[in-house]
């Protein structure tokens, strides 16, 4: 080892070895050694990814499903029109789990553990670990962002946080008013279809109304979707569920690359532009208004403190919530009120339909209700129920808890395992897509006898519903993710359905054994709902 001077000139004396690199370090070497360590960094990521996998698939083939196809499992099974495809799933979960409640199918790659037991569903559900939305509901993200609705766990619990007050029962109280404003419209609305004697579909007229009392509530501005059926905003709300729900199905159109390429996608691309730049312009103008009003109008600044009296739109808690863009940019709103309104228009009028058809398949159950309406209302038919009076109808309230027991607006909730579920037999390893099909387990006999009868008296008290396994009726799904807005649906869904049945009595033209069922984004009947209506003297 030789020595040099220090080139500071300070005496010190540094080895050359220090000084000099080895000469089997140069710069080739060295991006040799890089490439190397890269290669065996990512060929150690495969070798985990495909024990994990094998794993997985290992526990999955353990679950009883029908035979797959290598590569392609059972997509070509379930590759079928939107009525077929119900027909589909149902009928596997008859065949392969009727006893333990549990079912698999594989689409493509991608496993799914189907399940309609509410002990197994409880396991699911109420995990505060695995609250990860299935793999399907990405479809929803070029529409709602990742609001409520989509966001993974820790965006999730953040906005549930600041959202949960803008479901208090005050507010809601507030937005009864609304409620029955839009069913009167809705009422006027019915009037053209008496002496309709081959029957309406009805669903078209409350989907109309509920997109107008949920735009209302949560924007603070009216669209008129009742009086103006065509227009822009109501066809793209129609549109982009169709258009979803057609890629899901398809599993050569599940990635990003050639969904892109499709006329579908720009079909969507049109149908986002409308309802996203509606719902920013929204924003603006709401957040303009609050800024503007702050400080000379006291409904603004009551409110703020939490003690105002008038109606206030969602939106608005949403700005004041915002901090001025520091808690919630307005992309953030935008994602929860598009999520409010998904969330709040096709589920609660799918309720309010199959709730309406129902009553005029039991002319009995029908009278019992108006009964009762009329009772609480001291016989008044023309007055607005008020909030209170609404509460105290608890067998309109039966009425619609057994149609969504029935008929679930939303028929299979997906979860995607974060980690291992341990089932009595089986192992849902992380990773799983875990569906439960709330179709067919609100139908499990051992919990509701005789169970495709509709008997609203299954929710009276006296029917015992209060020792009923909580995780056996879901229709808002169960545990910490459930809907953060259910109240305010079966507020909505009772005093629109007051508003009819007082003025009309109802009668159903199609039987359910003839009806044909399927999902998109709720549980519909492939050629509506049809009743009749008469004046009720």
């Amino acid at each position: 080892m030789s020595l040099l001077s220090d080139p500071m000139g300070d005496g010190l004396l540094v080895p050359e070895l220090v000084t000099r690199a080895p000469r089997w370090a140069g710069p080739g070497t060295l991006g040799s050694l890089l490439l190397l360590l890269g290669i065996t960094f990512v060929t150690c990521c495969i070798a985990v990814y495909r024990e994990r996998y094998r794993r997985l698939v290992r526990h999955i083939d353990r679950i009883p499903g029908p035979a797959t196809v290598p590569i392609v499992g059972n997509a070509l099974q379930i590759n079928a029109d939107r009525e077929e495809l119900f027909n589909r799933i149902i009928a596997s979960r008859k065949l392969y789990g009727r006893h333990q409640g549990i079912s698999r199918i594989w689409n493509g790659l991608t496993p799914y553990v189907l399940i309609s037991k509410a002990q197994v569903v409880e396991k699911i559900l109420s995990s505060t670990r695995n609250i990860e939305k299935g793999r399907d509901y990405e479809f929803l993200q070029p529409w709602l962002g990742t609001g409520l609705l989509t966001s993974s766990a820790g965006k999730w619990q953040h906005r549930r946080k600041i959202l949960t007050p803008a479901f208090h029962f005050r507010i809601l109280s507030d937005f009864v008013g609304v409620f029955n404003q839009q069913a009167s419209v809705l009422v006027d609305k019915l009037r053209s279809e008496l002496g309709n004697d081959a029957g309406f579909d009805c669903v078209r007229y409350v989907t109309l109304c509920s997109l107008d009392i949920i735009c209302e509530t949560a924007m603070g501005c009216p669209v008129y979707a009742q009086q103006q059926s065509d227009s822009e905003y109501v066809k793209a709300h129609e549109k982009i569920g169709e258009i979803m729900l057609n890629r899901l199905q398809k599993l050569w159109l599940h990635p990003d690359a050639v969904f892109c390429c499709t006329g579908q996608y720009r079909e969507q691309r049109r149908c986002l532009d409308i309802l996203h730049g509606f719902s920013y312009r929204m924003i603006g103008e709401r957040r303009a208004m609050i800024q503007a009003s702050k400080g000379t109008d006291p409904f603004y600044d009551d409110c703020s403190a939490g003690t105002g009296r008038k109606q206030l739109a969602f939106l608005d808690l949403l700005i004041e919530a915002s901090d001025g863009g520091r808690v919630l940019s307005d992309a953030d709103i935008r994602e929860e009120v598009d999520t409010f309104i998904l969330g709040g228009h096709d589920t609660t009028s799918t309720a309010i339909s199959w709730t309406l058809f129902l009553l005029g398949t039991e002319p009995t159950v029908q009278e019992r209700a108006i009964a009762e309406i009329d009772e609480v209302m001291g016989g008044d038919r023309e007055r607005c129920p008020t909030m209170r009076e609404l509460a105290e109808m608890r067998y309109l309230e039966a009425c619609v808890k057994e149609a969504l027991r029935l008929y679930p607006s939303i028929p299979v909730i997906g979860r995607r395992l974060t980690e291992d579920v341990q089932l009595d037999e089986y192992l849902l390893p992380a990773g799983t897509n875990a569906v439960i099909v709330v179709y067919q387990l609100h139908r499990d006999p051992a919990i509701f006898p005789n169970p495709d009868k509709f008997n609203p008296d299954h929710f009276l008290p006296t029917a015992g519903a209060e020792t009923r396994h909580p995780f056996a009726y879901i229709p808002f799904s169960a545990g910490p993710r459930n809907c953060i807005g259910q109240k305010f649906g079966a507020l909505e869904a009772k005093a629109v359905l007051v508003a009819i049945l007082r003025q009309f009595r109802v009668e159903a033209v199609d039987r359910r054994e003839d009806l044909t069922l399927y999902g998109e984004l709720v549980l519909r009947s492939k050629d509506g709902l049809k009743i009749r209506i008469e004046k009720r003297e």
